[in-house]
């Protein structure tokens, strides 16, 4: 038996220059960290006494004897993916909820790899394994997908990376411990109540990226710089100021990013004392991330019972095994 633990993650500048159709043209880069809130999978093989040979169970619970049988579309591709042919029980549960912007369908696939690969005798890198993820999600599930989230998930910590063509993909780790440790304070995480698939999202505007929305990528890449260059310096809330740009540059992409209620929320927070703030993700619904200073937080958050709150710290881990036992 083998459970692997992988972090969601929070994308803070860059997003869409890690989307392969811009990178392989331009470089792209972005500022991302993983939190303490995480993915959990577990595997094992199963015994051939059982009257199934695949369990799949996450908001259902599949009992099958074809890999072709499973309705979990991750699943059953990366069985097929990595050449399983024994039989299989996967169990998933999560700390947050799917399609919420976080990251989760890239986690789910980093920490599903990792288990398969180590009850199969193949462990790899961490690195290895977000770039067999990128793989399976833009080549093998035809998703529209960016680079980021299996990067970010697989490996952990507060970093710039960045992406060049043919999978040259670097990480630039941030240090300014104290300095992370103040943003860290002046962040709320809020749920919106609304979850979405973000590849359907993308795909209102990832074919878009090279041509008319270039500008609009080009300046998300360049809060890239400025967000490090902030965090480097101190000036933390200017790090505010500038989610607020790029939430109003990420909305001009395309017209299923907000919505009227969102758009609200967005409103009540900076009424409350937000100086700045975005949603994550793709968009269309999943988590904002605001940055308010604490004095402002604790009267943000309690100030309607509407305003679901996720208490977070930064991580500096990426998926890992945390139990295993082969015997099992």
């Amino acid at each position: 038996m083998i459970i692997t633990r992988t972090p969601y993650r929070v994308s803070f500048f860059g997003g869409g220059s890690d989307y392969p159709d811009w990178y392989n043209k331009y470089s792209g880069e972005v500022l991302s960290t993983t939190i303490d809130k995480h993915l959990y999978i577990t595997c094992r093989f199963l015994p051939k006494f059982f009257d199934h040979k695949f369990r799949v169970v996450w908001s259902k619970i599949e009992n099958v004897q074809n890999i072709n049988d499973i309705k979990h579309p991750t699943v059953k591709h990366l069985l097929h993916f990595l050449k399983v042919k024994k039989g299989l029980e996967i169990h998933y549960d999560g700390d947050l909820p799917a399609r919420s912007g976080m990251g989760s369908s890239s986690a789910f696939t980093v920490g599903l790899i990792k288990a398969l690969n180590c009850l199969l005798g193949q462990e790899m890198t961490n690195f290895n394994v977000a770039k067999k993820a990128i793989i399976f999600e833009q080549k093998i599930m035809n998703e529209t997908v960016g680079s980021q989230d299996q990067l970010a998930t697989a490996v952990g910590g507060f970093n710039k990376i960045t992406f060049k063509n043919r999978q040259r993909f670097k990480f630039h780790p941030i240090k300014k411990f104290k300095n992370l440790k103040k943003l860290e304070g002046n962040l709320a995480l809020i749920y919106t109540g609304k979850t979405r698939t973000a590849y359907k999202i993308a795909k209102t505007y990832a074919g878009k990226l090279v041509t008319m929305k270039k500008n609009y990528i080009k300046e998300m890449v360049q809060h890239v710089k400025e967000g490090e260059k902030i965090i480097n310096q101190g000036n933390l809330d200017d790090f505010g100021r500038l989610l607020n740009s790029a939430w109003l540059i990420k909305k001009k992409l395309s017209n299923s990013i907000s919505n009227s209620k969102l758009d609200n929320l967005y409103n009540y927070a900076i009424q409350k004392g937000a100086i700045g703030g975005k949603l994550l993700g793709a968009g269309g619904g999943g988590f904002f991330l605001f940055y308010i200073k604490k004095e402002y937080k604790k009267k943000f958050i309690q100030g309607s019972n509407k305003i679901i709150n996720i208490p977070f710290k930064f991580s500096d881990t990426g998926s890992e095994i945390i139990y295993k036992d082969l015997k099992r």
